[in-house]
């Protein structure tokens, strides 16, 4: 009996210790949030785009690729294709030779053609505001479809979580996995709906200025002292 009432007081203890750090995480993305807003008001897609479909290719190109690349190569692309139809209606080789500079040539050819018949197949060549729509094209996966509806239709279907999202936050101690999809889990439990959109936009912004990769600028960072630091050398 005594070690019934001790497992129970001990599964007892784990749930609460497991609310108490959701509820610690709640009150650090909070705190988080502010000062992003202080210091990126303004914060927008990286991405150059006039239109969703514009945003939805530039999305699918920025795969393993850095947003500065795919704004160079998009406005040709966008002048030689300027719709879903026109794309569609592309040859092959005319598109890999415009996006070569951006890796993986091939299939992001593949994947945007593809993409835009599909559009003008199934959506009369209109961008669907719906996600589950949106990841039945080709090319389309969750974070792609996110940013598109976040960005252009202002609707917070997800957390978009990109490289720097995925490794702002692991230091922040708002999660310990690596996996975007457990990660997006993760923050979607504790981020408000109404700053699912701005708050990955704000901590790309933060990720390319501040806390950069390669050499975190920690003792300048406004969020020093919301972050653990996970997995970085201690400050001297």
């Amino acid at each position: 009996m005594q070690s019934t009432v001790a497992g129970k007081q001990s599964a007892n203890r784990t749930d609460d210790d497991s609310d108490l750090l959701l509820s610690e995480k709640k009150q650090r993305v909070k705190s988080v949030i502010r000062v992003l807003k202080k210091l990126y008001p303004e914060a927008e897609c990286a991405l150059h785009h006039k239109s969703a479909f514009q945003l939805l290719v530039a999305t699918i190109l920025s795969a393993q690729c850095t947003d500065e690349r795919v704004n160079q190569s998009t406005p040709e692309l966008f002048r030689k294709f300027p719709d879903p139809a026109a794309l569609a209606n592309s040859s092959q080789e005319d598109v890999e030779r415009i996006v070569r500079p951006l890796g993986f040539f091939r299939n992001k050819a593949a994947n945007i053609r593809g993409m835009a018949q599909g559009l003008v197949d199934r959506f009369d060549g209109e961008i669907p505001q719906d996600l589950e729509q949106l990841v039945t094209l080709p090319g389309v996966g969750r974070k792609t479809a996110s940013v598109v509806l976040g960005t252009w239709f202002g609707i917070p279907s997800g957390i978009v979580v990109d490289t720097h999202v995925r490794r702002i936050t692991n230091l922040l101690g708002l999660t310990k996995s690596q996996n975007p999809e457990i990660i997006e889990r993760d923050l979607m439990e504790i981020v408000p709906k109404s700053e699912w959109i701005n708050f990955s936009h704000r901590l790309i912004h933060h990720g390319r200025q501040i806390c950069i990769a390669r050499r975190p600028q920690c003792t300048s960072c406004d969020l020093l002292k919301f972050c653990n630091r996970t997995g970085l050398d201690p400050l001297v």
